[in-house]
């Protein structure tokens, strides 16, 4: 197992140093200038001289080559340097950590909505297959499997927030200060957030133990006299919540990859809204070190997912 968990860890660096890179010349091959960018922002932009852009491009590290830049930018990971941002004035590492945990937040409320509702539902409409419950259920899966997340939010907003006004439509407010208003503020962009893993774990869940309730230690159960309850869950859910398990691993990145639309649409200032402001503005530092943080948290829930295989099921363990 420790042979496991090292072979895999090193595949992950690899693949963490690959998707940084890839960003990393991304930003650089897109048109357009940040210094000058910078500059033309700056209230001093008609006065700027070549003196003082070239002194620019050496405080922001851009007037080295490309793949000297990208050395330099991963030995400051190390150091835990992840560089300055050009238009904020300020480090990369005090950005993501003002961002960063309301993007947690709201994805981790989103992650314990969708599975705390999924699996259930899913269960119940496996045992009762063919009832009207289980009809009602896999439609409503279906929609929200299918449904924008952005386009849910913004009808949201229209009806909740502008035409009936229980809900405020926008902002970000630390429980903290004001839990009830920060209760508020988030349960649409929970919602919209949470709404495509749910119905993807309904769906998943239902899938799986509709397989499993078939098997033949399943029938031997019944047929022992066992309760529903205690067959469904010591027996079939054991065996069906692997591939949940699986479905929960990926839910992360979507979760990460929705926020960037829902805070967006919700004005939250999360991780989201923090990339795609630094992308408009090409603020390279930032975005590197926005893709660089995501891609550690989606590499670890998988390492995750992966040896939670073991302790679920023995046998996968043994193999």
């Amino acid at each position: 197992m420790i042979t496991y968990i090292v072979r895999r860890l090193l595949q992950a660096l690899v693949v963490l140093m690959l998707a940084t890179f890839i960003v990393f010349l991304i930003m650089r091959l897109l048109p357009g200038d940040p210094i000058l960018l910078y500059i033309s922002q700056s209230e001093f932009s008609q006065f700027a001289s070549p003196e003082e852009i070239a002194a620019l491009r050496v405080q922001f590290g851009v007037d080295k080559p490309l793949l000297l830049q990208y050395v330099y930018w991963v030995g400051g990971i190390f150091r835990g340097d992840l560089g300055m941002s050009i238009f904020n004035g300020t480090t990369v590492v005090a950005e993501i950590k003002r961002a960063l945990p309301i993007t947690l937040h709201v994805g981790a409320l989103a992650f314990i909505m969708a599975h705390l509702i999924g699996i259930p539902a899913g269960i119940i409409c496996a045992v009762r297959r063919g009832k009207w419950i289980d009809t009602v259920v896999t439609t409503l899966a279906n929609i929200g499997i299918s449904a924008p997340t952005f386009w849910v939010g913004i009808l949201m907003i229209y009806f909740f927030g502008l035409y009936l006004g229980w809900l405020p439509i926008q902002g970000y407010t630390s429980p903290a200060k004001d839990f009830w208003l920060n209760t508020t503020q988030l349960i649409m962009p929970v919602f919209c957030l949470a709404l495509a893993p749910l119905a993807g774990v309904t769906r998943q869940t239902r899938s799986a133990m509709l397989e499993v309730i078939r098997q033949d230690y399943i029938r031997t159960a019944w047929a022992k006299g066992l309760g529903e309850r205690t067959i469904i869950i010591r027996h079939a859910l054991r065996n069906g919540i692997i591939p949940v398990v699986t479905l929960a691993g990926m839910a992360i990145p979507m979760i990460f990859g929705g926020a960037v639309l829902i805070e967006t649409v919700f004005n939250i200032p999360g991780m989201g809204r923090l990339a795609v402001s630094a992308l408009f503005s090409k603020d390279y530092a930032i975005v590197q070190g926005v893709v660089l943080l995501i891609s550690a948290i989606v590499i670890v829930s998988n390492l995750i997912v992966d040896i939670s295989y073991g302790w679920i099921n023995p046998s996968i363990r043994n193999e």
